[in-house]
């Protein structure tokens, strides 16, 4: 998985007075958990965070603070003004080479499916997954192979190739689908009754 770096400070005062005075300033507070030592405050500004918020792709951060301190973390969450849209809060949580940590990642869909050539529709039913897996394992999307499927068929999880993560979900839980098209199946009723009213062959 691509990882982003941030860099920031340490911050000593988290009161309203000095969050408000960061923000003013174009920088966000922030909070890593999941450490062994307690939650770790700090601010960066906030076009640093462009890569990782605008963007549909999951990324592992770097985070790089004065006096060398470095943290591997994943973005937990993230609070936005509701008018300006601009970020006010970011919550990371601590990545742990030894310990599995469960993240949504994306559906990419690749190859070609007889099915959608022949006049089908794609309906990706499930645009992200939850997988579980070491953070050098986590992958940056979930490979979704569509080239054997025929008009009408499904994809489920239980078909996607899976080495170093788990998917967390049902079995029976369908990733996309190609379903007939309004145009293949009138095509199809108008064939079947030409056929039908087709003099019969003595």
């Amino acid at each position: 998985m691509k990882s982003i770096t941030i860099k920031g400070s340490e911050r000593e005062s988290v009161g309203k007075v000095a969050t408000k005075a960061l923000r003013n300033a174009g920088m966000v507070p922030c909070v890593i958990y999941g450490g062994t030592e307690p939650a770790v405050h700090f601010t960066a500004e906030e076009k640093a965070f462009k890569g990782l918020v605008y963007t549909p792709n999951v990324h592992t951060v770097v985070i790089e603070l004065e006096g060398g301190k470095t943290f591997n973390a994943i973005l937990q969450d993230i609070q936005f003004h509701p008018v300006s849209d601009s970020i006010l809060h970011v919550d990371f949580y601590q990545l742990h080479d030894d310990k599995e940590i469960t993240l949504e990642v994306p559906v990419n869909v690749v190859g070609k499916s007889p099915g959608v050539m022949a006049g089908g529709v794609l309906n990706l039913n499930s645009r992200k997954l939850k997988v579980r897996a070491l953070p050098a394992n986590l992958p940056d999307a979930v490979v979704a192979d569509i080239s054997k499927l025929e008009m009408g068929n499904k994809l489920y999880v239980t078909d996607i190739p899976t080495d170093n993560f788990k998917v967390l979900h049902p079995d029976n839980t369908v990733v996309c689908q190609v379903r007939i098209s309004r145009a293949a199946m009138k095509a199809a009723q108008e064939a079947a009754k030409a056929a039908k009213s087709a003099p019969k062959k003595k």
